[in-house]
């Protein structure tokens, strides 16, 4: 069964990452048949934009430490979105943690409810959130990102939209997506098309410039003695030994 569903209304195509029993962690299953359905939309002429949502509390997990994606594919999935030449569009309303702020990040539109959630968990498992910088960097405040990179702390929609880590946040994340489908399905695919490669340049620029070096650093961590005990860590729900 895939953990990703397709429905098309009026020209917008959904994918819903439906993973629950991980919380719809990137697992190399789900990575790749998100990739896998991007493909077909960019192909298909009747798809004026993409939706990504998720069923249950949760958009993203981060990476599934227990099938965990190569590297390569995440950078690969990132690319894809920020080069597809339809917008995507994040709809959140539940919580994201590490590897799903790059994905949320990578995507041109993004809404969230006000009870959603936000933290960049990797330090607190001895890595760093090298490969999803690629598209957290150049969109993102600096300074808010200084904050909850090193610290690990969970933030709120409010903050997360002043930060620019989404478009915007209300109570009802599809009353907020409305008007902004609405103006998606009323622009040319053209200018649609041209439109976000304007908006993109600055993301692929730090794709081409650093994709290698932050894959291989990502390798390097996790693979080191401290990330391993900080996974056993989480897997075991305790405190990793370096906590004071």
């Amino acid at each position: 069964m895939t953990p990703v569903r397709r429905t098309r209304e009026r020209g917008v195509e959904t994918l819903t990452l439906d993973s629950p029993h991980n919380r719809n962690a990137l697992s190399a299953t789900l990575v790749g048949d998100v990739a896998a359905a991007l493909t077909a939309t960019a192909a298909d002429p009747g798809v004026r934009a993409v939706v990504l949502t998720h069923t249950g509390t949760t958009f993203s997990a981060g990476a599934d430490l227990r099938d965990p994606p190569d590297p390569d594919a995440l950078v690969g999935l990132f690319r894809q979105i920020a080069e597809l030449p339809k917008p995507v569009v994040a709809r959140v309303a539940g919580h994201v943690r590490a590897g799903g702020l790059g994905l949320l990040a990578a995507c041109d539109i993004s809404a969230a409810s006000h009870d959603s959630t936000f933290a960049f968990t990797e330090v607190r498992i001895g890595v760093a959130p090298a490969v999803i910088s690629l598209t957290l960097l150049p969109r993102t405040d600096p300074r808010a990102l200084a904050r909850y990179y090193l610290t690990g702390e969970r933030f709120d929609a409010a903050e997360a939209a002043r930060t620019g880590l989404v478009t915007a946040a209300g109570d009802d994340v599809d009353a907020v997506l409305a008007p902004a489908l609405d103006g998606l399905r009323r622009a040319s695919p053209q200018g649609l098309a041209e439109t976000k490669r304007l908006l993109t340049a600055r993301v692929l620029e730090a794709f081409d410039r650093d994709a290698a070096g932050l894959t291989a650093l990502s390798a390097r961590l996790f693979a080191s003695p401290q990330a391993r005990e900080g996974m056993t860590a989480f897997l075991e729900r305790r405190d990793p030994e370096w906590v004071v």
